[in-house]
């Protein structure tokens, strides 16, 4: 195993990479729409039963499926994995927005607005500083379930440490068969642990303690 490692370690570490950078890069799409639509949904609460309703549906599609039914719209790339991904990653960005949104305390915003406050500085100021701990907490939670289904994406040659894991499964009973695989499941719960260990460093750095959540 060692040595299957050490013979192929610029490709590994290549690969590690571009599977960060691709689950990264989904993640922080997701984020903005999740939060925006957030946002919508808090300020017509109409919309929370039918967002509620398509996040559970949207958890609910098998990632193969997905990635089948991206395939003749977008073929096959990088960018069918990239939609995939961020497809997933907004549902639990989303529904912890609505919930922290909801949770900030309506009388602090009465007294924002007393303060002469706009609807946009009340938002960035007081609503989304006071959600964040709970919006960081779905952003985990995405990051998470996004490196799982970013090496499912390697399907449609999607970039990333998953073409390991198919590789090894194509090759059960080869030599190598069980390094590829091993090294695919492996390299995606490191890099899948180094990215909640980050996540986890921003929330020190940007939630303050009187409203910081586990």
């Amino acid at each position: 195993m060692w040595d299957f490692i050490v013979e192929r370690r610029e490709q590994i570490a290549y690969n590690t990479f571009q599977h960060f950078n691709l689950v990264v890069q989904a993640v922080v799409v997701a984020t903005v729409i999740g939060v925006a639509l957030a946002v919508l949904i808090v300020r017509a609460p109409a919309l929370q039963g039918v967002a509620n309703a398509l996040s559970a549906i949207g958890l609910t599609i098998p990632s193969f499926a997905l990635v089948g039914l991206l395939l003749p719209v977008f073929s096959i790339g990088a960018f069918t994995a990239f939609v995939a991904v961020a497809f997933y990653a907004v549902l639990p960005v989303l529904r912890n927005s609505v919930v922290g949104l909801q949770g900030v305390d309506a009388t602090l915003i009465e007294s924002a607005r007393g303060m002469g406050m706009s609807g946009f500085a009340v938002l960035w100021r007081v609503r989304l500083p006071l959600a964040w701990p709970v919006i960081l907490a779905g952003v985990r939670i995405s990051m998470q379930m996004s490196m799982g289904v970013a090496a499912i994406a390697a399907y449609v040659l999607g970039p990333g440490l998953g073409g390991y894991i198919f590789k090894g499964l194509a090759q059960i009973g080869g030599a190598n068969a069980v390094n590829y695989a091993l090294v695919g499941t492996l390299g995606v719960v490191v890099v899948a642990l180094l990215a909640d260990a980050l996540l986890l460093l921003l929330g020190r750095l940007t939630i303050s303690k009187g409203t910081r959540v586990a």
